[in-house]
């Protein structure tokens, strides 16, 4: 018997949800940053063995969109909704029960298994962690609820171990060797983007969009040309930086990690253009691959 299965990761900006993600996936999918709305796209994460496979799927945070980039990103997470075998709704002890009571209602009358994950329980104590799993338990009362600390992976293998239980039998969606449905060029455009969130404060990293205008590769190396594109010309000069310095350091950081992540040598090239108002262009935003449907 082969179980196969969608197990979708929705919740509130900032709570951990591609922490979890890559917890439960074993390698490093998601980028992760302290800053809300790290995560613009969904992103799938394939976990093999020999009679089960799972599908996860990362999504950006739920939120009130304010320019066609949010309304592309509330467009990912509500489509979790849709092809779910199990829900797994992320929280943590920060979060507040009232931030997005519409879509609460939406995980509430989804038929899929619901676990309530519970993040970040290292950073309270017992007697508060109870007082909030009650609440829980009243907003939602079909979920399971686990406790974890995705950071220090505690509780992780009991979620894992139980979502595992709940998948519906299936043959493979896809290749057992998979690990994700994206391209290499996309985690390209990640870790740069990874790189510019801790590098740079304000708005600068909400403005930011990359692309990858070439990706050639050999035995032993990996040519990388990306651009860096912003929405206006002080933004480009404050990417750039006092003689270059800014951008090379997020180049720097970001080769050292694509090394670590294809195995591999890499040559990183990385140009600066602005493209005024993108994150309100359709035309720019499907060329990223965002979703507008």
């Amino acid at each position: 018997m082969h179980k196969s299965g969608f197990v979708n990761i929705v919740g509130n900006p900032n709570v951990g949800k591609s922490t979890l993600m890559n917890a439960l996936v074993g390698e490093r999918i998601s980028i992760i940053t302290s800053k809300a709305q790290t995560t613009r796209h969904r992103i799938l994460g394939i976990v093999n063995g020999d009679d089960f496979q799972i599908v996860y799927s990362d999504t950006p945070g739920v939120l009130k969109p304010n320019y066609r980039l949010q309304e592309s990103m509330l467009n990912f997470s509500k489509s979790a909704l849709t092809d779910a075998d199990v829900l797994l709704y992320v929280t943590d002890i920060f979060d507040t029960y009232d931030k997005n009571e519409e879509f609460i209602e939406k995980v509430k009358l989804n038929p899929a298994p619901l676990l309530l994950i519970i993040n970040k329980i290292d950073l309270t104590d017992e007697e508060k962690l109870i007082v909030l799993v009650e609440k829980w338990k009243e907003l939602l009362p079909k979920a399971e609820i686990y406790p974890v600390s995705a950071i220090n992976k505690f509780n992780v293998d009991a979620v894992f171990s139980r979502i595992k239980s709940l998948l519906p039998e299936s043959p493979a969606f896809f290749e057992k060797d998979q690990l994700t449905d994206k391209p290499a060029r996309f985690f390209v455009t990640e870790i740069i983007r990874e790189k510019i969130l801790m590098n740079y404060e304000k708005e600068i990293p909400y403005s930011v969009e990359v692309e990858v205008e070439q990706f050639q590769e050999d035995d032993r190396l990996i040519r990388i040309n990306a651009v860096i594109y912003v929405e206006r010309d002080s933004q480009k000069g404050i990417i750039i930086g006092h003689a270059g310095k800014s951008l090379k350091k997020v180049g720097t950081e970001a080769r050292k990690d694509m090394e670590v992540f294809f195995e591999k040598k890499v040559f990183l090239e990385l140009f600066v253009k602005v493209e005024k108002d993108w994150r309100n262009k359709d035309s720019k935003l499907k060329g990223f691959g965002y979703n507008l449907d």
